[in-house]
């Protein structure tokens, strides 16, 4: 089968356009068969665009997983009742409770050794997520750039202390 190309310029107020090798101008409304021009290359979109992330994660103690209120959808829920083979109600129950404001659902909390507390869901020892395929969205998401602050603060400290293990705690 014949690949097919298309491509469109602009020429002083006429648009040559070329489709599987047959070549149009549009003047006035009108369609005109036009000389074929090869000249063009073929248009390259460049997506997907790579982002430059200037954080790694394995060198950071998951300060993201100590946030207070991680805030998580029914979808998350249902997503991680599948992960642990559970209903969702049960899911529901063991794994969130509700922000008294506005009755939403936020990932439970357990006491930890670096910071006061973080998801029940990271294993404090490895300082890594231990859903992390079934994740909720709002981790998928975090950091919604491609720098993280806590990580940029804590590589300068470490810089700053000449100890790369140390863990900036404010």
């Amino acid at each position: 089968m014949m690949k097919e190309r298309f491509t469109a310029r602009a020429l002083l107020g006429t648009m040559s356009l070329a489709f599987s090798g047959v070549n149009f101008a549009i003047m006035s409304e009108s369609l005109v068969q036009s000389p074929a021009i090869d000249s063009d290359p073929p248009m390259k979109k460049p997506f997907p665009v790579q982002v430059r992330v200037t954080y790694r994660c394995d060198k950071c103690p998951a300060f993201c997983c100590t946030y207070d209120e991680i805030e998580v959808t029914k979808r998350d829920i249902e997503r991680l009742a599948r992960h642990f083979d559970i209903g969702f109600r049960e899911a529901e129950e063991k794994l969130t409770k509700r922000r008294a404001e506005d009755g939403a659902r936020i990932l439970r909390h357990k006491k930890d050794k670096i910071f006061d507390s973080t998801c029940m869901l990271l294993d404090q020892e490895k300082r890594r997520c231990t859903v992390y395929d079934a994740r909720p969205g709002v981790c998928r998401k975090y950091p919604d750039s491609s720098r993280c602050g806590y990580y940029d603060f804590l590589k300068f400290e470490r810089e700053q202390q000449g100890d790369e293990e140390m863990v900036a705690l404010t």
